[in-house]
């Protein structure tokens, strides 16, 4: 690879988006909400153990968020997971027309 010049793309800022995913911006939006659950975790010095005696949530739901398999877990579930850690979701909205492809000419 000396020698070799690397092409820089720039990303869409949605890292689910970039490596196409399905349903791109939902999984962004549950990284984003598992990512402010580690921080209160974080904040408040909670183990997973500790988060489920606060909450009535299982201390495998905490971990699984911790190594963030979002799989099982809903949006609505995360935010009720924030909620119970004694936060608040606030979330706005902006709709913008997606990127388009072009489009082949047929004949």
């Amino acid at each position: 690879m000396k020698g070799e010049k690397l092409e820089v793309v720039r990303g869409s800022g949605n890292v689910f988006h970039d490596l196409g995913h399905e349903n791109a911006d939902a999984q962004q939006f549950k990284a984003i909400l598992a990512a402010e659950i580690i921080k209160a975790l974080d904040r408040d010095g909670l183990s997973v153990r500790g988060a489920h005696r606060l909450t009535g949530i299982a201390a495998a739901d905490f971990s699984r968020i911790r190594n963030a398999n979002l799989g099982r877990f809903s949006i609505d579930r995360l935010i009720s997971i924030i909620n119970r850690l004694g936060s608040r979701v606030e979330v706005k909205v902006r709709v913008r027309r997606a990127e388009t492809l072009p489009h082949e000419a047929t004949a």
